[in-house]
């Protein structure tokens, strides 16, 4: 049994004993030489130590994962990867089109399917992710709940023959409209003319229309979602299948981004449907670096490249 006298004997002198669970790793810090430690501690106390040392060294020996990758290093790669265009989408061009304040589509968001040029789109990126070399693949999938990234992370990956297990999240869903969902830019002006004057005066990274979500809040669960991925994806490459959005904010917190920076992007560039997004870090932590934005290169390739759809 420990001496607990031996322990209470130190308080009150400069020794500092600091350990660390993520580590497992001990240092004792001491103004008290290797026989004055000895001594105030006793052999039970410093037996106690060698025992957590040795701990420390089983601790390091964990089986490192995905490449060679130990525990503590999050993903190297993030792919994101736009859904197909929907039937939500070919029913907002319509409505803009038209001149029209509501868009006809008698589907809930989340339940919004593809449309047949988007499943074509999701089969182009799969030949895509065929052709890709063995080491370049992604070895895991992270999907949005809403039915269109669903079927398009589905076929692709048949496509491709990657049989990757789904792993479905809700922060990964949509930004939510609130009252402003299924209005077109008329509809909105028209039926809701103070929050139109409200969303100009607050800029689109903070305007939350009444039900919905700003981009600070999509901003909020992508973070949370993020530290998920760093405990649970050790040095892979992810595969992430979601809504435009999502992928403008999930590069907005990867690479640090401001108000203003986050805002131009939105500004000059539509996010494409089926389009890739690509950000890189080498080590498994810090810095990520952004590879590729918004590519279509191979949907030109095939022939597949469709008109931009503005938001879903």
């Amino acid at each position: 049994m420990i001496n607990t006298g031996s322990i209470n004997g130190l308080r009150g002198n400069k020794t500092l004993i600091d350990y660390s669970a993520t580590k497992g790793a001990v240092i004792a810090l001491t103004y008290f030489s290797a026989q004055a430690l000895l001594e105030r501690l006793g052999p039970d106390v410093l037996l106690l130590l060698q025992r957590v040392a040795r701990l420390s060294t089983t601790v390091h020996r964990v089986a490192p994962q995905h490449g060679g990758y130990g525990p503590g290093m999050g993903p190297i790669e993030l792919l994101l990867v736009r859904h197909g265009e929907s039937a939500g989408n070919v029913a907002r061009e319509r409505a803009e089109a038209a001149g029209a304040e509501v868009i006809d589509i008698d589907q809930r968001d989340a339940d919004v399917p593809l449309s047949p040029l988007g499943g074509e789109q999701a089969r182009t990126f799969g030949r895509w992710l065929a052709e890709l070399p063995p080491q370049r693949r992604p070895q895991s999938l992270w999907c949005s709940p809403y039915i269109r990234a669903r079927q398009t992370a589905k076929l692709a990956l048949d496509e491709a023959g990657l049989p990757l297990p789904e792993r479905v999240d809700e922060r990964l869903r949509d930004r939510e409209l609130g009252v402003l969902d299924l209005l077109t830019v008329r509809g909105r002006r028209v039926r809701f003319p103070e929050e139109e004057q409200r969303r100009r005066w607050l800029g689109k990274f903070y305007h939350r229309p009444p039900g919905g979500e700003s981009w600070a809040d999509v901003i909020l669960r992508l973070r949370s979602w993020l530290a998920d991925l760093e405990r649970t994806e050790h040095g892979s490459r992810v595969l992430v299948v979601g809504h435009d959005a999502v992928i403008v904010m999930t590069r907005y917190i990867c690479e640090g981004m401001s108000e203003a920076q986050v805002l131009e992007i939105a500004r000059t560039s539509t996010v494409v449907n089926t389009s890739v997004t690509r950000l890189l870090r080498s080590e498994g932590s810090g810095p990520w670096q952004l590879d590729r934005f918004n590519a279509q290169d191979h949907l030109r390739a095939h022939g597949s490249t469709p008109p931009p759809s503005a938001t879903g």
